[in-house]
């Protein structure tokens, strides 16, 4: 063997050393991690508020929300307002636990010092009223073995929340966060290795199921078509099984004028996602009908998306497979 090839070989025995080192370190971390699962993360936590007519207004109207069963005398409050009653605002709760603490110190020693929220998972076991009072204890549910994101190396840290009114179980909330260590950005003195040329990432493909499938259908004949309930004709986006103003599964459609206006909107800078180049826009757009979805604004640069801005449907050729709706603004 020549030199050459005896240096090759210790190199990757050395590679494959520290890849065994490192594979030994992240298991006996998130062992220490898991011995967390199961610790309370809050105990015998309470409501800052008791259910309320104010907050419930509040939040139908920032969600866009007329359901009349969230007013009159007997008003309940929405179901996904089950977090707002547990939270503790700017000064906080003093109930959660010291095991959640050493668990979320115990990852910034290990340099996951940045924290995002993920997702969450809400399960109702009753309405909430006006009047109830809120009592909750938190568990820490699970942590991941070590993930790498777009965001950087870190673990998922799941917490659930079960839920009292009146002492009476009301629901559960699940929520995740990631506590991370930063992924290092490239500064302008490390210009970027070479790379080989990728082919360019698909975007998402929309889940198409029973429910949506006649949606999806219509996009295919470039047709926007919105449920309406042929009980009540109350029109209805996004598609439901049912009617959430009777309750009706029956169902027919009518096709949109394709005239809207814009409701609402966000500008993504960040976190980039493969096939979308940021910053752009994503808007909620008010039909002409009176149901809004949410979709891409073209037309316009993302800086000239406003609220009230007068928007038409187009259909956007993504990729062979794949057109979607979107809606064309215009500066003028």
């Amino acid at each position: 063997m020549t030199a050459t090839g005896e240096r090759r070989e210790d190199q990757a025995a050395e590679i494959a050393q520290a890849e065994a080192a490192e594979a030994a370190e992240d298991v006996r971390f998130h062992a220490l991690l898991k011995a967390f699962e199961g610790q309370p993360a809050a105990t015998a936590g309470q409501g800052k508020d008791a259910v309320n007519e104010p907050m419930i207004r509040h939040w139908c109207e920032a969600m866009g929300d007329t359901n009349p069963a969230y007013t009159g005398a007997d008003a309940i409050a929405p179901p996904t307002m089950l977090q707002a009653w547990t939270m503790g605002g700017l000064s906080g709760h003093g109930e959660r636990s010291s095991g959640y603490d050493e668990l979320l110190a115990l990852l910034d020693g290990a340099g996951c010092t940045s924290v995002v929220a993920t997702d969450c998972e809400q399960e109702y076991l009753r309405p909430l009223r006006p009047g109830d009072a809120i009592t909750f204890d938190a568990v820490i549910e699970s942590v991941s073995p070590r993930k790498t994101t777009k965001l950087g190396t870190g673990h998922f840290v799941t917490t659930r929340m079960d839920v009292r009114a009146n002492g009476e179980p009301a629901g559960t909330h699940r929520f995740r966060i990631l506590k991370y260590a930063p992924a290092a950005r490239r500064t302008a003195q490390q210009p970027p290795a070479v790379q080989p040329a990728k082919k360019a990432p698909q975007r998402p493909r929309p889940v198409v199921n029973r429910d949506n499938q006649g949606f999806w259908d219509g996009v295919r004949e470039h047709k926007l078509l919105i449920q309406r309930c042929t009980a009540c004709a109350t029109l209805r986006f996004p598609w439901l099984p049912g009617c959430n103003a009777c309750a009706s599964p029956e169902w027919d459609t009518v096709e949109a004028s394709g005239a809207g206006t814009v409701f609402s909107y966000v500008v993504m800078h960040h976190p980039p996602f493969p096939a979308f180049d940021p910053p752009y826009a994503v808007a909620l757009v008010e039909l002409a009908e009176g149901v809004r979805m949410v979709s891409n604004i073209t037309g316009v640069p993302y800086d000239k998306v406003r609220i009230g801005l007068p928007v038409q449907l187009e259909f956007l050729r993504v990729d062979e497979e794949l057109e979607l709706p979107v809606f064309r603004g215009s500066e003028a």
